[in-house]
């Protein structure tokens, strides 16, 4: 059994990996996003990507800089297949996923409009935004030196994988695909 973690950028291709290894490869899914959702919906608060961040760093203060995919970890492991969790935001969160066995993280980039624009078509509820405010939010989730918070860049950095996706989707599949066959045969 292998777990995945995916980090990325906002609309960078995060959920299209997922998507491929879920549905070409048989992978079971488990979503910080969905996670966070859940919580956001049980303190009664909107449903925005403000909200995901006020909830995941106070899950992370009260609890570990790891809690979320701990908790998501334990449910992976609990199901006995592989799996991919989705959404890893912060070095602590790596530091912890990196520690258990069979654990490998891939990172996923593009250019900011490529990105902006999938993030349009996607049009969840904290996608409806305009493109100053998506770089803003981008930004804000980029660099910190709190454990607690989200830290693209670092988690990037500490990738096992890197994927580049300004290309369309069966070049990032292939991408994937490529790497699943290399971590299978090691």
């Amino acid at each position: 059994m292998i777990i995945i973690g995916i980090t990325g950028t906002l609309g960078a291709g995060k959920g299209t990996i997922v998507e491929y290894l879920t549905k070409s490869r048989g992978f079971a899914h488990f979503s910080v996003r969905g996670f966070l959702l859940d919580e956001i919906r049980k303190r009664g608060l909107p449903e925005n990507r403000d909200s995901m961040v006020v909830v995941a760093n106070d899950l992370r203060k009260i609890n570990s800089p790891s809690y979320i995919t701990d908790q998501l970890f334990l449910q992976a492991t609990n199901k006995g297949k592989d799996a991919v969790i989705e959404s890893i935001r912060t070095p602590g969160e790596v530091e912890s996923l990196k520690s258990k066995s069979q654990f490998y993280l891939f990172a996923v980039d593009a250019d900011p409009k490529i990105r902006y624009e999938r993030i349009k078509k996607r049009n969840s509820e904290t996608d409806r935004i305009s493109f100053e405010i998506f770089l803003e939010n981008e930004k804000r989730e980029m660099f910190s030196d709190d454990p607690n918070k989200q830290n693209l860049a670092k988690c990037r950095e500490m990738a096992d994988f890197v994927f580049d996706n300004n290309g369309n989707i069966e070049e990032l599949n292939s991408k994937v695909n490529t790497i699943i066959a290399q971590i299978k045969n090691a």
